[in-house]
């Protein structure tokens, strides 16, 4: 059964069934000024968009790799997300599974909280994992109930201490397609 748990983690962003409550880091420094929100606004959503893109990379490089602790998961990841992809991946890996093929994605900005403490950034996206599925490493058999589709995903950046932008929550909404 808990195969089944990890078959639920699309593109491994965990089993959530919404938004979960996160206790937010720090403010970056600066974080009190106002800049520009012309220049700042923009520059906020390609860091957002640009992490996002990253997490989903390196979530489906740790997952075809079995790797719970692939260096790049942190790179683009924080806590709690981090902690449930890896988790996910290494439930996958005790269960003789793993992840292949091609997920699509086609994020968009949804909303920017650049005077928030800290600043976020809300994003949603259509997954398409059609093509993207969980297999049994040993024989490469498609793990029976993984079938992927189309749905609906949400997360949010967050801009940390210092000045990176990381993906701390995640939700895949399958009841959701899109």
């Amino acid at each position: 059964m808990c195969l089944l748990t990890v078959v639920a983690a699309v593109s491994v962003t965990g089993c959530g069934s919404g938004r979960e409550t996160v206790e937010r880091p720090a403010p970056a420094p600066g974080d009190g000024q106002h800049a520009d929100p012309e220049v700042e606004r923009p520059a906020a959503e390609k860091a957002a968009l640009d992490a996002y893109s990253g997490y989903l990379a390196a979530s489906r490089t740790a997952s075809r790799r079995s790797d719970p602790h692939a260096p790049e998961l942190s790179r683009f990841l924080a806590d709690p997300l981090l902690t449930r992809v890896q988790l996910s991946i290494r439930e996958a890996k005790e269960h003789g599974a793993m992840r292949t093929g091609t997920l699509k994605s086609d994020p968009t900005v949804t909303a920017v909280s650049l005077e928030s403490n800290p600043a976020t950034v809300d994003i949603q996206d259509c997954l398409d994992a059609t093509g993207y599925r969980l297999v049994y490493a040993k024989d490469q058999r498609v793990v029976p109930g993984s079938g992927g589709g189309r749905h609906f995903a949400t997360a949010t950046a967050t801009r940390y201490p210092d000045g990176r932008w990381l993906i701390n929550s995640s939700a895949a909404h399958r009841d959701q397609p899109c």
